[in-house]
């Protein structure tokens, strides 16, 4: 991996100083920003400073910031997301690992991100695709599709927060950091409790083995030193090996690979004749947009899907508004020929 030393602007770097990128992952860590947070910084660090010829950051400023981000649009063709994301990265490099909080900081352009109808399946196609998966990732998509989890919000799922009683998840720590509940489909409660049958006999032969515990989100850890090992704290969708912890390095249990069913479901829509192009968050919009549909109230819609605000949410009625029919074209009003 590429290291960049934190020397002062023009002199040799300390003995034993902390590395730049080091520095930067310890701030996200001590902020509690997630792993692919962390990932998606680093990157853009890095490639910020090959991009100046390897030159310190504190040599560099706001004209070098927008040479590089102009780089990005004009030559690579990266889309506003892409440009905003390597632009927080750049300026969590500046105010929060070095400190500066510079004019320029924030005067750079930020490019409009243009918002876009969400791509939606009908009932069928859903059906038809799910209907061709198999295993854990067939029942992960339905209660994709089933609550409108995001995926990472269903791959990190933990026993103690699916509800059988009341038939409910309580969704953790979701988009924003933000918790909210969402109900558990009567229709997967039998599925649901074989896959934790599946998942505590991982969990038992961890315990036998004397493995360490699955990992804790934020300071947890210390406030409950035997919490990873529990039962409660275990995942629902659990791998069936060992890992090491890109963190900590400890060797330990984590949940399944999301890439698994990504795969399967982008195999199944190809089987099964869906057109257009459609991912695993697509089950989500189609959560939405079929509540909406059957009548559902927009503020609930909203609530499961842990939106902040109703005009995200809202952003589903202008799919169903046209598709209804309740506009109709001006071509199938006009009069057929004598």
């Amino acid at each position: 991996m590429y290291s960049i030393q934190e020397p002062a602007p023009h002199a040799l770097p300390a003995p034993g100083a902390p590395r730049l990128l080091d520095r930067v992952r310890e701030r996200i860590r001590y902020l509690h920003y997630s792993l692919r947070t962390e990932e998606a910084y680093v990157h853009w660090i890095r490639a910020y400073v090959r991009f100046h010829d390897r030159r310190h950051p504190r040599t560099l400023g706001g004209p070098d910031v927008g040479r590089f981000l102009n780089a990005l649009v004009n030559e690579r063709k990266v889309s506003a997301s892409t440009h905003k994301q390597a632009l927080c990265a750049l300026l969590f490099l500046y105010r929060e690992v070095l400190g500066e909080d510079l004019p320029w900081m924030t005067q750079i352009e930020r490019p409009a991100i243009r918002k876009r109808i969400p791509s939606v399946l009908t009932v069928d196609e859903v059906r038809r695709a799910l209907d061709l998966m198999q295993g854990e990732p067939a029942l992960i998509c339905r209660l994709l599709y089933g609550t409108g989890m995001r995926l990472m919000e269903a791959m990190r799922l933990r026993v103690k927060d699916v509800d059988f009683a009341r038939r409910v998840i309580v969704v953790r720590d979701g988009k924003g950091g933000k918790d909210r509940v969402t109900m558990l489909p009567q229709s997967l409660l039998a599925e649901m409790r074989q896959q934790c049958a599946r998942s505590r006999a991982f969990w038992e032969q961890d315990r036998a083995l004397n493995r360490p515990g699955v990992e804790m989100p934020n300071a947890l850890a210390r406030k409950y030193p035997n919490g990873g090992s529990s039962w409660s704290w275990h995942w629902v969708f659990a791998a069936d090996h060992c890992s090491r912890d890109p963190r900590s390095g400890v060797i330990r249990r984590h949940h399944m690979h999301e890439q698994a069913v990504q795969r399967q479901l982008k195999r199944a829509l190809l089987a099964a004749g869906v057109d257009r192009i459609a991912s695993v968050h697509t089950l989500r919009h189609s959560f939405a947009t079929h509540l909406l549909q059957g009548g559902t109230d927009i503020r609930t819609v909203q609530e499961l899907l842990g939106h902040a605000d109703v005009s995200t949410t809202m952003i589903y009625t202008h799919v169903l508004r046209i598709a209804a029919g309740t506009v109709a074209s001006p071509l199938d009003r006009m009069p057929a020929a004598a």
